[in-house]
C-alpha cells in the first residue's frame, strides 16, 4: 500500500507557526535608515558605517546607494506603506533611525522593532512665520504625525528635537539641552547625524524626546549624557 502523498500546499495554521518560529530565531542586529537618499540620511549611514553596524537603508535610486556605500550597506526601495516590503526592510532590524519627517505617519507598525530614533524639526517649524511657514506647513504636520505614531506605539523611542538644520562642519561646537532652544538655535546636520547614531544604544524603557541646539556644553561621553536626558524626562514623569 502506498503512502498518502502529502499536499503540496501547506497548512495555514503549520504556515504560521513556521513564520513565526524565523520571527523568533531572527538575530536582529541591523540599523534601517528611512531617508538614505537625503543629505541628513548619508551622513547618519556614514557614521554607522564607521561604528560598524550593519546598516539597512530605505532608499529611492538603489544604484546611486551603491555606488555611494558599496556593500556597506543593504539598500531597498519600495513603498513603505505596502506591508511585504515593510516585511521585507524590517527583517533582522534592531532599531529605525528616521532622519526626516514623514516615515512613521506613512507604516502600519513596526513589529519586532526595539527602538525608533526620530530626528524632529517640529520645534524649530514653529519659530518659523510668513512665506517660509506656509512652505513648510506640509512639513510641520508630518512631523506632528510622525511624534504622535511613536507616543502610540509601545515601542522604546527617542525624540529628537533640534534647532534649525544648517550646512555647517560638526565637531566644531558645544550644546545645548534647555527646554525651549530648538525654537531659536541652530544646530550642525552634521551634529545631528551623530547624534542620531549616539542615541541608538542609549534605549529608554519607553521613550523620551529632548531638544538639542549648538551652545556651550562640550560632551565627551554621549552615553552618559544621554542616560541623564532619560533620567531627568522619567523624573518629569513620576
Amino acid at each position: 500500500m502506498e503512502h498518502p502523498r502529502f499536499s503540496q500546499k501547506m497548512h495555514p495554521l503549520l504556515k504560521t507557526m513556521i513564520n513565526q518560529t524565523e520571527e523568533e530565531e531572527e538575530v536582529r542586529d541591523a540599523v534601517l535608515v528611512t531617508d538614505g537618499d537625503s543629505e541628513i540620511g548619508q551622513m547618519v549611514i556614514l557614521s554607522l558605517i564607521v561604528k560598524r553596524t550593519r546598516v539597512k537603508a530605505l532608499v529611492k535610486d538603489k544604484r546611486a546607494a551603491l555606488e555611494a556605500f558599496g556593500t556597506y550597506v543593504e539598500s531597498m526601495s519600495g513603498d513603505a506603506s505596502d506591508r511585504p516590503f515593510l516585511k521585507r526592510a524590517l527583517r533582522g532590524v534592531r532599531a529605525i533611525i528616521c532622519p526626516n519627517e514623514g516615515f512613521l505617519s506613512n507604516v502600519g507598525g513596526l513589529k519586532g522593532v526595539q527602538h525608533v530614533i526620530l530626528l524632529s524639526q517640529l520645534s524649530a517649524y514653529g519659530g518659523v512665520g510668513g512665506v517660509q511657514a506656509l512652505m513648510k506647513s506640509n512639513a510641520r504636520k508630518l512631523a506632528e504625525q510622525d511624534e504622535s505614531m511613536l507616543r502610540t506605539s509601545g515601542i522604546p523611542y527617542t525624540i529628537i528635537r533640534a534647532g534649525s538644520l544648517q550646512s555647517t562642519p560638526g565637531g566644531q561646537q558645544g550644546f545645548s539641552f534647555e527646554e525651549g532652544s530648538a525654537a531659536r538655535g541652530n544646530l550642525s546636520k552634521e551634529d545631528a547625524a551623530f547624534i542620531c547614531v549616539e542615541a541608538v544604544e542609549a534605549v529608554p524603557q519607553r521613550g523620551f524626546m529632548f531638544e538639542v541646539v549648538n551652545g556651550d556644553e562640550k560632551v565627551s561621553d554621549w552615553q552618559n549624557r544621554l542616560a541623564k536626558l532619560i533620567e531627568k524626562a522619567d523624573q518629569k514623569l513620576q
